[in-house]
């Protein structure tokens, strides 16, 4: 006879919008039941940027163990591939320790990597990646993602025209398979599942989150986030690099480089922070597997996951 194959390491994934609570709930579980918290977090990823990415505090970072927080500088290449190439071998390190991996963050794709696997271009010629980077260098992002919504108007849509990393990316997928990417992740399937996932999504009403991301931006700008982006800047670390361009870096340079008033760039920062949380319900809403709750809802959480780890 056969032995039957074995049973999957499992996951606990606690996902949602930026500002509903995620890691106050992965902290409280990975208390309760054992764990080592898995961030999937795009920008937490990134060392020096702290404030504006909502880093777990010291304090909490002493209490439970986390993973993929600071390990790589601002100017370095990261995506997806990288983190799930990276953080499945945790699983298994986690899971070895008799503890739970539970991966917490708003990252979708990152999530959607690690739990079913990803496209890899493995095709692309280098030359192009090369002229691509230096067409963006010299004609700036805009002329790059104008560029990109003729030739893949699926994946222009889904990318902000200030995230030149992804657009070349995208860009020259095209023009190195001559298929978009948009294609080849349709083709790929995600069918690579190594893990059984329990995927908890953290959800409020949408007015109440927005008024929390407003008071977390002012609590950002209070606790020194200009002081942050000015010591990147004197480090070096230019504002057209991936990291700089993201939500909250970007306004901060402005304001910093006069290119902003004070009031208008917390007015956009705030408006920008709440579009991106309705991206994420967006792309959250779409996976039906996620078990959907209140952050204050811990019992009802607490039972899923006690009968999810049997």
């Amino acid at each position: 006879m056969t032995p039957p194959p074995p049973e999957k390491p499992k996951v606990v994934v606690i996902c949602g919008p930026t500002g509903v609570g995620k890691t106050s709930v992965g902290i409280d579980l990975a208390r309760a039941f054992g764990g080592e918290i898995i961030s999937a977090d795009s920008m937490q990823i990134y060392r020096y940027m702290d404030i504006g990415t909502a880093k777990p505090t010291p304090e909490e970072l002493a209490l439970i163990a986390h993973h993929m927080i600071d390990i790589i500088d601002p100017d370095e290449d990261f995506d997806a591939v990288q983190f799930s190439d990276r953080a499945r071998p945790l699983i298994a390190e986690i899971e070895n320790r008799n503890r739970i991996p539970i991966v917490v963050g708003g990252t979708g794709f990152y999530i959607k990597s690690l739990l079913y696997g990803i496209f890899k271009s493995e095709s692309i010629d280098p030359k192009i990646r090369s002229r691509l980077k230096k067409d963006a260098e010299q004609k700036g992002s805009r002329f790059m993602y104008d560029r990109l919504k003729q030739v893949d108007p699926a994946a222009a849509k889904r990318l902000h025209p200030n995230d030149t990393y992804r657009v070349i990316r995208a860009l020259e997928t095209v023009e190195s398979t001559g298929r978009p990417i948009s294609e080849h992740h349709q083709s790929h399937g995600f069918t690579d599942n190594p893990f059984r996932g329990l995927k908890i999504g953290l959800q409020m009403d949408r007015q109440k989150l927005y008024r929390r991301i407003d008071r977390r931006v002012d609590a950002m700008i209070e606790a020194g986030f200009v002081g942050e982006v000015k010591k990147l800047l004197g480090m070096g670390y230019s504002t057209d690099l991936k990291s700089m361009q993201s939500i909250g870096y970007r306004h901060m340079a402005d304001l910093i480089e006069s290119r902003l008033p004070r009031d208008e760039c917390v007015r956009t920062l705030k408006r920008d922070t709440r579009r991106f949380a309705k991206r994420q319900f967006t792309w959250f809403g779409a996976d039906t597997e996620i078990i959907w709750h209140r952050p204050d809802q811990l019992d009802q959480i607490h039972r899923l996951v006690n009968e999810f780890m049997g």
